[in-house]
């Protein structure tokens, strides 16, 4: 029971930290779908390094190097952020609407080591809901507002998990109707079918019967 507990923990915060390489090549963006509950804080880390995936090493990175990063609310019409970093930057947002955000990161540089295999290797670390505790501010407190100091971010950081809970709770409300509608409407469906199906043998047995009395058969 305690493994099943600290394994489900374990899943629990990785999922709020998806932390992940990938490779781009010259001016190609790369994009990435965060779910968001409304109001909640994003955090992401990256490291950009030119990587020879024949040699299988890294290369010194181009001068100038950087990333347009730029995210995109659930509807498309507003971009919460677009701006250029450098080589290795954080950034953040606040969603103001639930739902799948899109995170783009595009290189600027069309500098790139000049043979085939040279792609560009991305680290992405995606924080949701997380807010950083400052070590410095509570180590220069005494160790009663250091408690204060420490449970205020435990708090924070429970309202986020409430509030994560009620967003999950959310959609499973809105798939369960959207379950329950596409079932009625596979009913309707199969009634219509069967009413068809009824009304072609009435229309088929008639005009059978009116062809047997046309010959006078019967």
């Amino acid at each position: 029971m305690k493994s099943q507990l600290i394994g489900f923990l374990m899943n629990f915060w990785i999922s709020f930290s998806p932390a992940l390489y990938f490779h781009s090549g010259e001016r190609e963006e790369k994009c990435i779908i965060e779910d968001v509950p409304s109001d909640t804080l994003v955090i992401g880390n990256y490291k950009v390094q030119q990587w020879d995936i024949r040699e299988q090493e890294f290369l010194e990175s181009a001068p100038g190097l950087g990333m347009f990063v730029t995210v995109t609310t659930p509807t498309a019409e507003v971009n919460l952020l677009s701006k250029l970093y450098g080589p290795q930057a954080t950034f953040s947002f606040t969603s103001y609407i639930s739902g799948e955000h899109v995170i783009c990161l595009q290189s600027n540089s069309t500098r790139l080591v000049a043979f085939a295999g040279s792609k560009l290797r991305i680290h992405l670390d995606i924080r949701v809901g997380e807010h950083f505790l400052d070590e410095a501010v509570a180590q220069a407190k005494d160790k009663v507002n250091e408690v204060n100091f420490r449970l205020g971010h435990l708090i924070e950081q429970i309202h986020h998990i409430s509030k994560e809970q009620n967003y999950e709770r959310e959609r499973e409300e809105n798939f369960r109707k959207t379950s329950e509608q596409t079932n009625s409407n596979i009913l309707w469906w199969a009634i219509v079918q069967t009413l068809i199906l009824i009304s072609v043998g009435i229309w088929q047995i008639k005009s059978l019967k009116d062809f047997f009395i046309a010959k006078k058969l019967v």
